[in-house]
Order: C-alpha cells, then sequence, then structure tokens
C-alpha cells in the first residue's frame, strides 16, 4: 500500500510539472510575434557627398571606400586612398534562368564582408565611366542588407581626381563582423507588379532611354513596357558634362512636376534589369523624402518573359 502511494504521489508530482510547464509556455508564445526579425525595415540614410567631404573624413577609422568600376585596370592606375575594388557586377547572377538577378543576401554580404564593410562602417561608393549607376546600385545592394550608413561620391572618380589626389597603393583593413539583414520592404516582386498595374495611387517610373521604353528596340522576347508607366530616362536627372554628378534637386523637381509625379504616390522604379532604377530610387527616397519608393528588381528581364499585358508608344497622357 505504501509502494503504491509513492508512486502516486509521483506520478501527480510529473503531472503538476508538466501542466507548469505548459502555463509557461502559454504565456511566451503570444510573445514571440513581436519580437524583430532579420527581414525587419532597415532605417538606412543613402546621402551624395563632395569630394571636399572626403577628404575631410578621410581619417574616419570607420569609413570604407568601395570603387566599384568593373574593369580593374582602372583600380590599378588609380584610385581614392584605401579604396577597395569591388566590380559592381559581382553582386548579380543568374537566377532561375533569368540573367543579371541580385544575389541572395548571405551572397552579397559575404562579398562586402571581403570588402572590408563591417556593421560600424560608413559606407562610401564611387564609379567612373559612362554612367553612375553602378554606384546607385552598389548603395541600393547595401540598403537591401539593411546597412544603415551610406553614401555616394557625387562627381565619382572624375570629380574626385580633379579636386583630390589618388593613388596606387592597396589599402590594409581588419576583417570584421557584417549584420546581414534581408530588407523587403524596398522592393516589390513580380506577384506584387501584377496587383499594382492600374491601381489608385500607384505610379511605375521607367527610366530606360525613350526607344526601349516605347518597344521600339527589340530586345527581349516582348518589347515596351508596363502600362501606365512614366518614362522618365535616368541621364534627366544627371550633368550633361560628368554623368556622375547630380543635377541640383530643383532641376530634378521640375523633371518630376513634369511628367505630374506626385510624391505621395505608391512609386515604383522598373528598368531593364534593375541597376537603371537604382538612381531614381536613392534620389527620389533619399534626397527629396518621397516617402514611399521601390525598386521592382526583375524589370523587364522578368517581365518580358510573362504574358502580362505590355504597352508600347509613348506613356499614357496624364
Amino acid at each position: 500500500m505504501k509502494t503504491k502511494s509513492l508512486k502516486a504521489r509521483f506520478k501527480r508530482k510529473k503531472i503538476e510539472a508538466l501542466i507548469a510547464v505548459l502555463a509557461v509556455l502559454a504565456i511566451a508564445i503570444p510573445l514571440f510575434p513581436f519580437f524583430p526579425t532579420q527581414a525587419a525595415e532597415s532605417k538606412s540614410k543613402i546621402q551624395f557627398v563632395s569630394p571636399a567631404w572626403v577628404a575631410q573624413n578621410a581619417s574616419d577609422k570607420n569609413l570604407r571606400i568601395l570603387d566599384v568600376r568593373t574593369n580593374p585596370m582602372d583600380y590599378f592606375i588609380g584610385h581614392l586612398p584605401n579604396a577597395v575594388n569591388i566590380a559592381d557586377n559581382t553582386l548579380r547572377g543568374p537566377d532561375s534562368g533569368l540573367p543579371v538577378q541580385y544575389l541572395t543576401p548571405d551572397k552579397l554580404g559575404q562579398l562586402l564582408s571581403r570588402a572590408g564593410v563591417t556593421d560600424n562602417s560608413l559606407v562610401l561608393v564611387y564609379s567612373d565611366g559612362r554612367d553612375i549607376l553602378g554606384a546607385t546600385m552598389v548603395a541600393y545592394v547595401l540598403e537591401r542588407l539593411g546597412h544603415s550608413n551610406i553614401a555616394v561620391i557625387d562627381g565619382g572618380y572624375a570629380g574626385y581626381k580633379a579636386a583630390q589626389t589618388v593613388t596606387k597603393e592597396f589599402p590594409k583593413y581588419a576583417a570584421g563582423t557584417l549584420t546581414v539583414r534581408d530588407n523587403k520592404s524596398i522592393r516589390v516582386t513580380l506577384d506584387e507588379v501584377k496587383n499594382l498595374i492600374g491601381k489608385a495611387g500607384v505610379t511605375f517610373i521607367d527610366p530606360r532611354p525613350e526607344k526601349l521604353f516605347q518597344g521600339e528596340e527589340k530586345i527581349w522576347t516582348r518589347n515596351g513596357h508596363i502600362p501606365g508607366a512614366r518614362n522618365i530616362p535616368w541621364p534627366t536627372f544627371t550633368d550633361a558634362e560628368n554623368p556622375h554628378k547630380l543635377k541640383s534637386l530643383d532641376e530634378i523637381k521640375q523633371v518630376l512636376a513634369a511628367k505630374k509625379i506626385d510624391r505621395n504616390s505608391d512609386i515604383i522604379v522598373t528598368c531593364s534589369t534593375g541597376r537603371e532604377a537604382t538612381l531614381q530610387y536613392v534620389v527620389l527616397k533619399h534626397l527629396l523624402n518621397y516617402p514611399k519608393v521601390r525598386i521592382y528588381e526583375g524589370s523587364w528581364t522578368e517581365y518580358s518573359q510573362t504574358n502580362l499585358p505590355v504597352e508600347t508608344g509613348p506613356e499614357q497622357a496624364v
């Protein structure tokens, strides 16, 4: 009898312990959705800075300069002091048959970490040549990964070289930690685009050249633009003599006003490959403080392969 009593008491204590554990879980589990996740929206800042600003901040131990020119010989001939060469085209590749798609966040993080970018870095980006798009694309990628402090040299390498001293020496830097967060709030998917076409309060901006926008150049299987898109070729935002230098914000505002772009619209910038779109994205969101601007990364490379509606010819009158 005594043995049975002890067994019953032991069994009862096990049940009471289990009930206590379940009670704790019942309280804790509802809190889980409120914990921040790696996909949380970042609070990134992208600014355009002058060559003088670069010289003034050269001694900042957290400054990491990225030279994103695609030809390494250009880097060898001359670059900004302490700049690391990481070609912008290394950040994209094929995905499910589509070319030039952005790499996954973990791969992007690995590449940028090897270039010396850490959580504490103030990252300065510049390029050279015929366009500024490599620099704004890398700035966008950094924001995409949740990095918070990013700058682009206004005027690019040519602008800097005209005002400051360049070097041929390679930098030395210690590896550090780069935390990668997948910031999905700054981009849209094909499915989202499908649901946004023709929707009130949504504006598609397409920065491609006019002939590509209108479908006159036969590059893809289907050519043209997303119905209702506004065509604002990206060079209208930059200086005619130096495509790495922005026009004044007042001039850019005039361009946007002429196209009747409402700053309070849900603005989607879409181009050929998700690269050209980054210039207008950065300017609209970070310099003009438009409240909602996103990029359709797949852009015409992806859209042209679908059966979604295509519009050709000049943009619709507004």
